[in-house]
């Protein structure tokens, strides 16, 4: 029985099977524009599921959806499947693929690095704002449902999240579970063994980062234990039908994909700004927060700071979740070039952020706990359980629009439904910690909130 769990671990995130190759460069193609073709059109892992089943997705949804989406016209229900499982349409593609798979021209829908990694924020694309509306968990759930309904057979995404959970909130994922699991069956060489127990795992979730605070860190993850390569943004690909070879062979596409991160710019705030009060907001940040986060203008600096845990207070799930045993592996291993990059086996805190288009980062903390920047210069203030809307912003707080509850509404029926509360007493949700604005006045919090909305 354990050894069957441990090959469905295996499964949790898709492979590769006979994947088209386009990795050959374009005439007058940059690095970057190569990278994002490649995150875009090839296909790394394999099928999820199929067109049919996509469109047939809405026939399992709970009322009165379902009746919705029946009397819809086809267009208006691929709309409302974009909508409940967080996907994007590619800008200016007539088919109105997703950001956040590739799709070949039989119809098959194969994950890609956008899933988590692309979404919108005040309702609209920007390149590299991570995926706060990504429903993994729900769009997996409705997959196995409606395969079932179409006689199809389970993909591993289906397969495995019986045993290992997706994501419980809207916008989070377990990912670093993803790797840990995958990564206990290979060895340094990534090799596959399939023979061994599941690994010790603690699951949780976790908010993706925005992709263009890449180019100024050198080391990456919440904790900071990893130094940035491109062979850290490889490890999602460990499933079994990609062999050592396969990562070789990749190594130069994921060089033009670290291109693409590199070339990404801060969005600027589309609001109007109080340039006289983000004045005085600045004298405050850089008094109280750019000995971590650094500094912003015309003479940046970017200390990386890592902030231990007991000073800065946040949930401490993600830094205690990864074993030494795991950190050691890593740096022992093809991804950390056998011991020669300084990967740290005893982090003692998390990576104080870039703040660069933090305005558009919601929610906060590593965890997504704190909905916005107002919740996270008043620590007192932050709601215990919140909803955002689907697409909404929240201007005067900067950051999600939330409606805020002392409890999970007890008549929530569907599991779908749930996960848009996100519930910061459960484990690896809290929203404590970086209570260091309980110094500053409120005149001071908002100053400092108006020059945030500047970087």
């Amino acid at each position: 029985m354990r050894r069957w769990i441990g090959i469905l671990l295996l499964a949790v995130w898709p492979a590769v099977a006979g994947a088209a190759e386009s990795s050959s460069e374009q005439p007058g193609e940059t690095a970057a524009q190569r990278g994002y073709r490649l995150l875009t059109e090839k296909p790394y892992l394999p099928p999820d599921f199929d067109q049919a089943t996509f469109d047939n997705l809405w026939r399992v949804w709970e009322e009165p959806l379902r009746s919705q989406a029946a009397e819809a016209t086809p267009e208006a229900r691929r709309e409302m499947a974009f909508q409940r499982y967080g996907l994007v349409v590619r800008p200016g593609d007539p088919q109105q693929r997703p950001m956040q798979y590739v799709v070949d021209a039989q119809g098959q829908y194969v994950m890609n690095c956008m899933a988590c990694h692309q979404g919108k924020v005040a309702g609209r694309m920007v390149p590299g704002v991570a995926n706060s509306l990504l429903a993994l968990e729900t769009l997996t759930e409705d997959v196995r449902r409606t395969k079932l309904m179409l006689l199809k057979s389970w993909s591993r995404m289906e397969r495995g999240s019986l045993v290992m959970p997706l994501g419980t909130t809207v916008g989070t994922t377990n990912a670093v579970m993803f790797g840990v699991a995958l990564m206990h069956y290979r060895d340094a060489d990534l090799n596959v063994h399939t023979g061994r127990l599941p690994p010790p795992m603690v699951h949780h979730d976790h908010d993706a980062p925005a992709w263009w605070h890449y180019g100024k860190k050198t080391r990456l993850y919440a904790d900071g234990f990893v130094p940035k390569s491109h062979r850290a943004l490889m490890p999602f690909l460990l499933v079994r039908e990609n062999g050592p070879e396969k990562f070789r062979q990749w190594e130069d596409d994921f060089k033009a994909i670290e291109a693409y991160l590199e070339s990404l710019d801060a969005p600027n705030y589309p609001g109007a700004v109080d340039r006289d009060l983000a004045s005085l907001g600045e004298e405050v940040f850089v008094r109280m927060c750019s000995e971590c986060h650094g500094t912003y203008g015309s003479q940046e600096t970017y200390p990386q700071r890592i902030v231990p845990l007991d000073e800065v207070g946040t949930d401490p799930v993600r830094l205690t979740a990864l074993s030494e045993e795991h950190r050691r592996g890593y740096r022992d291993s093809w991804f950390g070039y056998y011991g020669e990059h300084d990967v740290k086996i005893e982090p003692q805190g998390y990576l104080a952020p870039p703040l660069d288009g933090i305005w558009a980062s919601a929610p906060y903390f590593h965890n997504g706990s704190v909905p916005t920047l107002w919740h996270v210069l008043h620590p007192s203030e932050r709601p215990t359980v919140w909803r955002r809307t689907a697409g909404g912003y929240d201007h005067t707080r900067v950051g999600l629009e939330v409606s805020s509850f002392d409890e999970v509404p007890g008549d929530i029926e569907s599991s779908a439904e749930r996960r848009w509360y996100f519930d910061t007493r459960q484990f690896g949700k809290s929203a404590a910690g970086h209570e260091f604005p309980e110094v500053l006045t409120e005149d001071e919090k908002r100053a400092l909130l108006e020059y945030l909305k500047t970087l």
